[in-house]
């Protein structure tokens, strides 16, 4: 039985390393538009040099997929998921998790990826002083 486009996603990021990059083109159209909360990449090309780069100081990544809802006659699919990753220069290399969602659009293959994500989870509240400001001001306004 073939995998669904939204199941292949889900196979390409469960281990997030440099083996999914030469795999993405069975993933991804070659007009990928891709976007999250700190990036916006028109191509896989981009795409691919974005997820490589990004990867060169990940000690270790794996995403965990949750739920979905699809709608495969309309091409649509949104995958929730938690990212746990180590990364070189945040939190002392220690294990962190995000939580967050991603809008897909496809036909055979993935043409529009939206993540839906706080980039102050993913990134800035792991940094020595912005961290601690970030972590202040969400306490004084009830976030958590």
């Amino acid at each position: 039985m073939a995998l669904t486009v939204p199941q292949k996603v889900r196979n390409l990021y469960q281990r997030f390393d440099k083996k999914i990059l030469k795999t993405m083109p069975d993933v991804y159209s070659d007009d990928i538009q891709f976007r999250d909360p700190l990036h916006a990449l028109n191509g896989l090309s981009n795409l691919t040099e974005y997820l490589s780069g990004m990867m060169d100081d990940l000690l270790e990544c794996r995403f965990e997929f949750h739920h979905s809802m699809e709608l495969p006659e309309r091409g649509e699919a949104l995958l929730f998921w938690t990212m746990h990753y180590r990364h070189k220069k945040l939190a002392g290399g220690k294990q962190l998790e995000l939580t967050g969602n991603t809008h897909l659009l496809f036909k055979d293959k993935v043409y529009y990826h939206r993540d839906y994500f706080d980039a102050g989870s993913l990134l800035y509240e792991h940094l020595p002083v912005m961290g601690f400001a970030i972590r202040q001001i969400k306490k004084k306004v009830g976030a958590k």
